[in-house]
């Protein structure tokens, strides 16, 4: 089982990186380890299947660089494989004059990466888009767009495969040894010997780093978005993507309308701390993993400065009257009888020893190494970009 490159992980990232390396330099042998038994199991699998702008990101900064080099890449890469997607744009609405000087700062900052399709909109010019939000102001964003993500990794498993690639799922890594030149990752069926392994472990990225390195200095930090559906009879109140303006100190979106390539309407998510890396639902506890999380000095911090935005989370969380509330400020009309439970998904949150929450994605790399320790949303809009810069830092190694 010898192989030029190993990657941990079968999500899009994983399988992008895996693609732009093999397209490169056929010669490798390359595997894909995947723990669960199909690719895009977790973050990719339960995300809301957005193309993003990259309206929010802060220029030159990886994730806008990236984000807006990997929307036209994955636009390519729908058309060449005949992916289903659709560029139906989207509102970043205010819902009061408070809101305005953000919702400026974002217009501006949309202008400076490079999106010069954007425009402001008028509480009437946005009723004519989307008749039935609360606004007083809004940005279009054209670029916007939907699509489905696990299509897109199951496409890319296939090209791989169909390279050379071996791909082998169920294949929980439990142990890495380096040695001068080269490494063996253990799962419990086999031993994988390599010259370079890359971590794209997402929720587990930090756990994986951390077979080799005790002094990583980043810890991942679950956080579960709970999602409802609108039902089927009033989906017409939203005609496509209803955001409102973020927290600029929070890195999340807050609760927000998804139209869904399906056809469905998709209204959140929140983000709540969760017990356990995988915690989908409420009652998921993992004691070991809560503790570590606990436990982590950064993170403390965070709670410390977030703790009323956390308990309003999770107040949204047990109440569904709640989390009604606040959609109801972007459209009056939802009604708590609209919303049905949908699927949750679970951020892999990159959080620092000071209590920074990375905003940016993060990357470092050792001898036998390349550790993707951050690649929060829009990682898969970026990925494809990501995979390439990712695939030419391996490329040098060889």
């Amino acid at each position: 089982m010898k192989y030029d490159f190993i990657i941990i992980g079968g999500g899009i990232v994983g399988l992008a990186t895996s693609w732009r390396l093999i397209q490169n330099h056929p010669e490798l042998k390359i595997a894909i380890i995947e723990k669960e038994n199909s690719v895009a199991a977790h973050q990719t699998g339960h995300n809301s299947g957005v193309i993003h702008s990259g309206i929010y990101y802060k220029p030159g900064s990886l994730k806008a660089k990236n984000c807006i080099a990997g929307y036209q890449q994955m636009l390519e890469f729908c058309d060449t494989y005949e992916i289903p997607y659709d560029l139906c744009g989207k509102v970043i609405v205010a819902t009061s004059e408070l809101e305005i000087p953000e919702l400026d700062k974002l217009y501006q900052r949309g202008l400076e990466n490079g999106l010069d399709k954007i425009s402001i909109l008028s509480a009437k010019e946005t009723k004519e888009i989307e008749p039935n939000v609360t606004a007083v102001k809004s940005i279009k964003v054209p670029y916007t767009g939907i699509i489905d993500y696990t299509a897109v990794c199951l496409k890319l498993e296939e090209l791989v495969k169909n390279q050379g690639v071996d791909v082998f799922l169920s294949h929980q890594v439990k142990e890495i040894k380096v040695f001068e030149n080269s490494a063996f990752v253990v799962t419990a069926q086999n031993t994988f010997e390599c010259k370079q392994y890359i971590n794209c472990a997402g929720l587990y990225s930090d756990k994986i780093a951390g077979l080799t390195n005790k002094e990583i200095d980043t810890r991942i930090i679950p956080f579960r978005g709970e999602y409802y559906m609108l039902k089927p009879e009033k989906r017409a109140l939203v005609k496509n993507l209803i955001y409102p303006v973020p927290d600029p100190n929070f890195p999340f979106l807050g609760v927000h309308f998804t139209r869904m390539i399906d056809g469905g309407v998709e209204a959140g998510p929140n983000a709540v701390f969760a017990f356990k890396r995988e915690g989908y639902h409420m009652s998921d506890v993992d004691a070991k993993e809560l503790f570590e999380s606990l436990a982590w000095p950064g993170f403390r911090k965070v709670m410390a400065k977030y703790w009323k935005t956390g308990m309003g989370e999770f107040y949204r969380s047990f109440s569904k009257a709640a989390f009604t509330k606040a959609l109801q400020k972007l459209i009056p009309d939802v009604q708590e009888d609209d919303l049905i439970p949908a699927e949750s998904g679970v951020r892999a949150q990159a959080c620092d020893k000071f209590g920074g929450l990375i905003d940016d994605f993060k990357i470092i790399e050792e001898k036998r190494a390349i550790h993707i320790l951050n690649a929060p949303s829009p990682a898969a809009t970026s990925s494809l970009s990501i995979g390439k810069t990712i695939a030419e830092m391996a490329a040098k190694r060889i």
